[in-house]
């Protein structure tokens, strides 16, 4: 994956921070939404960088007639990922290297892309990996301009704009069908935070925040949810969900 991947000592973190915290929760409810909404029923789903298993552990309830298998690089996170779902198949394995064939039907890469030095394999992958019509859904951070040492402590690549991702779907035989900002009413305490530009950027200052701003940012993230889906696309926001399709042909000369 990456030359200086992903702290590994900070899944330890994220493990007690998840299920409380307002953005992993936020977050939740838009992807349970987005597969409820644009796929309805499967049989198969891979969630490919599952990190400790958060967003699989929230499928897997709402889905219990599906085959959900979750696949991650850090053998760390999987040990996490192991005590919130110990009877997922679980396997560690890098997104760029994985070998299955028109073996899922849903795959979901929930801010794994950014981590990704060749994005485009990551996707190829997928796209061999998905069966005929299978879905893929994706979120990444949105907004080059907000990059800060947050995503630099992350290790992330990049962060995208809507352009640059639909061109990268579309390049690797995907069909967009449905993509929106999200973290978009928060988005003017997000520029702020960056404008100030913290030397002590780490994953303990950006996840720690008093129990009272946790409950407020999660009210307002409930009202977003609630104008999403009704159909207000936001225009901007820290982040971006994807829903896309396979399409039936691939070339990469």
């Amino acid at each position: 994956m990456s030359e200086n991947p992903f702290p590994e000592s900070s899944f330890a973190y994220l493990f007690q921070k998840e299920d409380e915290h307002w953005w992993f929760r936020a977050r939740n409810r838009v992807i349970l939404w987005a597969i409820g909404r644009f796929v309805g029923r499967f049989e198969t789903l891979l969630e490919a960088g599952c990190g400790n298993g958060y967003v699989l552990s929230a499928i897997t309830r709402a889905y219990p007639q599906a085959m959900c298998h979750g696949n991650e690089y850090f053998a760390e996170a999987l040990r996490y990922a192991r005590m919130r779902l110990p009877d997922a198949l679980l396997t560690q394995e890098d997104v760029t290297t994985m070998r299955y064939s028109e073996q899922y039907d849903v795959i979901g890469l929930f801010d794994v892309l950014e981590h990704i030095p060749d994005h485009a394999l990551a996707l190829q992958q997928c796209h061999q990996a998905l069966t005929t019509d299978g879905w893929l859904i994706i979120s990444v951070p949105q907004h080059q301009w907000l990059w800060s040492r947050i995503d630099d402590y992350s290790n992330h690549q990049r962060r995208y704009s809507r352009r640059s991702l639909v061109d990268l779907l579309n390049h690797e035989c995907y069909s967009v069908k449905y993509i929106n900002s999200f973290v978009s009413l928060l988005l003017p305490l997000m520029i702020i935070s960056r404008a100030m530009n913290r030397s002590d950027a780490s994953i303990d200052s950006e996840w720690t925040i008093s129990p009272t701003l946790n409950r407020i940012l999660l009210a307002i993230m409930s009202l977003e949810f609630a104008m999403m889906r009704i159909g207000v696309n936001f225009p901007a926001g820290g982040s971006l969900l994807v829903v896309a399709q396979k399409r039936h042909s691939i070339s990469h000369g």
